[in-house]
């Protein structure tokens, strides 16, 4: 496993405002500020692929509302109040303009964000994105189906990756933690898994625009990977041999070097 011999530090969550809700943050690292929004999982911790990314940025790493220990909000209701909800964590932080890293369903969210704000941002990237329809392709799997087990067999490319995100089941605290991001993320996504505007929006993009691809994702086709850097004004793709759609688990050092090496080409 990548990097298993490397210490990853505790970075304990602070509790930020933002516009009356309550928000789990991570920060650590120096340099420009860089905002990474997570996926529908791995949550509550500070990864090896924070760490590798705070070598080269200010990353601030907050956790979606109903995830983590953020707690869900009557509020939240489609992909777009959670783009609202972090130009107002920008806003509550006072960032300028900032890097955008998000991975899976935390590509969509800043796919999504960029289109809306793009002045706000130095760059954007996505890592292995959802939101997005491949014409003659499910958009996802249907990871609501699934068991833990399965769905763990499915983002992984190799089951000797998982440990550091490896829950106990039998704990009914992380039972009841994983069932109310489940609940989120249905709340999210359910119908339709992808956002029919995406395509005709990305060209509002200004910024250059990195995506990154697993060698073979099961859970996202790969494809939507491409599309989306087809679609991006100026927009590339780079994939992470080796991995499949947990990439920033299965290979943390490779994909933060790859992002880190995409902003050092924007200076």
């Amino acid at each position: 496993m990548e990097g298993s011999t490397v210490t990853t530090p505790e970075v304990a969550a602070q509790m930020v405002e933002v516009a009356g809700s309550p928000v789990a943050v991570r920060r650590r690292g120096t340099g420009d500020p860089l905002l990474f929004l997570h996926g529908a999982g791995f949550t509550g911790r500070w990864l090896r692929f924070h760490e590798a990314l705070a070598r080269g940025a200010d990353v601030i790493a907050p956790e979606h509302v109903g995830y983590g220990a953020t707690p869900a909000q009557d509020w939240l209701e489609d992909i777009g109040d959670l783009v609202l909800h972090y130009d107002d964590l920008r806003a509550t932080l006072g960032l300028d303009r900032f890097h955008l890293v998000g991975y899976s369903l935390g590509g969509w969210i800043a796919a999504a964000y960029a289109t809306l704000f793009p002045d706000r941002l130095r760059s954007l990237t996505l890592i292995t994105p959802a939101g997005i329809q491949v014409p003659g392709r499910s958009p996802v799997a249907d990871l609501f189906s699934m068991t833990p087990a399965e769905l763990f067999g499915t983002v992984f490319n190799d089951p000797a990756n998982m440990a550091e995100v490896m829950v106990d089941m039998t704990d009914p605290e992380v039972a009841v933690a994983l069932y109310q991001e489940q609940s989120t993320l249905a709340r999210l996504v359910w119908n339709p898994r992808y956002d029919r505007k995406m395509p005709r929006r990305l060209q509002r993009v200004t910024v250059p625009a990195l995506v990154v691809g697993a060698e073979h994702d099961r859970l996202i086709p790969d494809e939507a990977a491409d599309r989306y850097a087809e679609l991006l004004p100026d927009g590339r793709i780079t994939r992470i041999p080796g991995t499949g759609h947990a990439l920033v688990i299965e290979q943390p050092e490779r994909t933060a070097g790859a992002i880190l090496e995409f902003h050092g080409g924007l200076k």
